[in-house]
């Protein structure tokens, strides 16, 4: 008996608490500003082109081997218009590879790639995985428009 009266108190004083279960697709919970989300490439206002340059070194340090890179000669250091001579032609991310542990941040010698706070990814085929070259753009020009990101002389700056 004593039992039974102890599992009761238990049921009522569980009963009157907040729920701590969050309704996912209508609600969110706030990430910590630390939390990782997907790298994207970023944008340099000051030639109007990608930051990255396509050399591949991202490619070469990430562990999983989700990063392709191609470059090509970039046209309009031809003419007179971009210090840079070589420009990204193709640039993927294999999402369901990725770790998000950092090191194509970490190795990019012109800071064209960065950790976003974008976590929610999802896709009902694997080809929707693969991210191009202009969603990763897109998604950097939200980022660096959300939090002032400027890019440009080779390194990048929150205003």
């Amino acid at each position: 008996m004593i039992g039974f009266v102890r599992g009761m108190w238990v049921t009522m004083g569980t009963m009157f608490r907040k729920p701590v279960t969050v309704q996912y697709p209508q609600e969110h919970i706030t990430m910590s500003p630390r939390n990782l989300g997907f790298p994207v490439l970023l944008w340099d206002d000051n030639v109007n082109e990608p930051a990255c340059t396509g050399c591949q070194v991202c490619m070469r340090y990430c562990p999983t081997d989700c990063i392709t890179v191609e470059m090509k000669d970039n046209p309009l250091h031809t003419v007179g218009k971009s210090p840079r001579r070589k420009i990204v032609e193709d640039f993927q991310i294999r999402e369901e590879r990725c770790i998000l542990c950092g090191i194509c941040v970490e190795v990019c010698n012109f800071d064209a790639i960065l950790m976003s706070d974008f976590h929610e990814e999802a896709d009902l085929s694997r080809g929707g995985m693969i991210m191009t070259k202009e969603r990763l753009l897109e998604m950097g020009r939200d980022l660096q428009k959300r939090k002032g990101i400027v890019v440009g002389a080779g390194s990048e700056t929150e205003e």
